[in-house]
């Protein structure tokens, strides 16, 4: 059955394979956009201000993915605009959203295993506690701000994220033109696990969430084996036929990316999709190797 979906972050590469995913079953989308609209499926807004519960009433379903990259060096200005354009936007949705008359029956909205910080081989479901550091802060903030949208009934769902696979952008486009060269290798000690999930499979998990109503809280968004660093580098370089054999010592991520290198590249979250499991979701791409081939 068709519905009107809003959709903040429509530009950013999981919201643009959503949108036309959306979109090609039939669903009407309307993109929140900060400059003026161009047509009838955008509507404006400014994330940094209040919002008006007119903009965001009579949907079915709103999505909120916007918020600012976290790649690039961590400096205080940079640390401030990740936590703002998550939390206090989404404080601003959600509380637009518990005032409108016309509600929708769902919100979901974005966050990250960034939530469980570096937690070493220990397997973590959505039942596991948040970790420390700056991300893992961040994420508890950006979960709460959807209180006001829960308080009222809506049913929210918190995306945790883990890392997306596509062509389009993200981790593997960067990683894709060193290892294509023979300049790619383990990050650190190559032990940190990494938790990663198709773009297929991201996309067709959330079609599954706006269908499953037992579906709330958080849930994480990872492919059901996650891997270690090493196993990811060693799978690239083989789907690339090319060499793998300069890794990137751990002092000199530091020296690049300050706390992005500690709570990011280097940390280990070993995270499952226990409730997408629970309600019988199956995976397109469960494996790491059929994953990198379908993608490269």
């Amino acid at each position: 059955m068709s519905s009107c979906v809003l959709i903040s972050g429509a530009s950013g590469l999981i919201g643009s394979a959503l949108v036309a995913s959306l979109e090609s079953q039939g669903h009407e989308v309307t993109r929140l956009v900060r400059r003026k609209p161009s047509n009838d499926n955008e509507a404006q807004w400014d994330p940094t201000r209040t919002i008006s519960p007119d903009l965001v009433s009579g949907f079915d379903a709103v999505i909120h993915l916007s918020g600012e990259n976290v790649a690039g060096r961590w400096t205080e200005q940079k640390k401030c605009r990740i936590r703002e354009s998550r939390v206090f936007t989404t404080d601003f949705l959600a509380m637009a959203l518990a005032k409108t008359e016309r509600k929708p029956g769902t919100l979901i909205c974005a966050s990250a295993i960034g939530y469980y910080g570096n937690r070493g081989d220990g397997v973590l479901t959505e039942d596991s506690l948040s970790g420390e550091g700056f991300f893992p802060e961040v994420c508890r903030e950006w979960e709460f701000a959807t209180e006001p949208a829960a308080d009222v009934g809506i049913r929210v769902v918190n995306l945790r994220t883990g890392i997306v696979l596509s062509r389009e952008g993200g981790a593997l486009k960067q990683m894709l033109l060193p290892f294509r060269l023979g300049l790619g290798g383990r990050i650190g000690d190559g032990r940190q696990w990494w938790s990663w999930i198709h773009i297929a499979d991201l996309v067709s998990a959330v079609h599954h969430i706006l269908q499953n109503d037992s579906l709330r809280g958080a849930v994480n968004m990872t492919a059901p084996n996650p891997v270690t660093n090493a196993e990811f580098t060693s799978a690239l370089s083989e789907a690339l036929k090319r060499p793998a054999r300069l890794p990137v010592p751990a002092f000199a991520l530091r020296l690049l990316f300050g706390e992005l290198a500690d709570e990011g590249l280097l940390a280990s979250a070993r995270v499952v999709p226990e409730k997408l499991a629970k309600i019988g979701f199956a995976f397109a791409f469960p494996e790491l190797k059929p994953a990198l081939k379908d993608l490269l």
